[in-house]
């Protein structure tokens, strides 16, 4: 499918502590590629991957806070027209997991208020060390209204749902209502669901940026049907 023949561009942010996995989900669900030794680059960065919901064609712009969190440096531009979150924990590292509280505090006071959010713990392929039980987790998600689900970025297990179910629900959320079967029951937690109240103005003021590829964009390019 060509990158250019979408529907719309729907923006997905990961957020979460340094080091829980979100760069490799990324590069996972966008290039299918995992980076044992993940460098740590300073800046906001996104990459696009082209996808299809039902008849609908998304433009996916998946953005890494890319170490900034380490600064507590990201601003309200990072969150800003973002149709869904990924708030991304380490399996194995219960202080990751204890932060993301705050996580979504900071993504709530920025972000849309319709905003899908799905909780994420990585590294499942580490289960055998694991310091956060799956149903403490879920049942936190549960409270939240958020949806769930454990993926492994090493291994792809879950990553392509948990980005598909993402872009779904947070195109609902802006009043596009397609019907789709993107994942298995299963392998996910539907915990909660926002209202839907239409497509809202987010056009209004210009953010500039590039993605890894080096091409430049404008906000202006979101959510715009085409």
């Amino acid at each position: 499918m060509s990158d250019e023949s979408y529907n719309f561009v729907f923006k997905v942010v990961l957020i979460g502590e340094s080091g829980v996995g979100k760069s490799n989900l990324l590069s996972r669900y966008t290039k299918n590629e995992f980076t044992h030794d993940s460098r740590t680059t300073i800046g906001v960065e996104f990459s696009t991957r082209t996808v299809q919901l039902d008849a609908i064609t998304i433009k996916a712009q998946i953005w890494d806070t890319a170490g900034l969190e380490r600064y507590r440096a990201i601003t309200s531009a990072y969150y800003r027209g973002a149709v869904g979150a990924l708030l991304v924990y380490d399996i194995t590292k219960h202080l990751t997991y204890e932060s993301v509280e705050r996580w979504l505090k900071e993504l709530y006071d920025h972000a849309d208020p319709h905003i899908v959010v799905m909780l994420v713990g990585n590294k499942g392929d580490l289960g055998s060390v694991r310091t956060v039980p799956t149903e403490e987790a879920k049942d936190f998600a549960e409270k939240k209204g958020l949806l769930f689900i454990e993926t492994s970025a090493l291994d792809s297990t879950n990553v392509e749902d948990a980005f598909q179910e993402v872009l779904t629900e947070g195109g609902q959320s802006r009043g596009h209502p397609w019907v789709h079967q993107c994942c298995d029951p299963a392998q996910y937690h539907r915990t909660g669901q926002r209202s839907a109240e239409g497509t809202q103005d987010l056009l209004q003021e210009p953010l500039t940026g590039s993605d890894r590829s080096g091409s430049g964009f404008t906000r202006s390019q979101w959510l715009i049907p085409v």
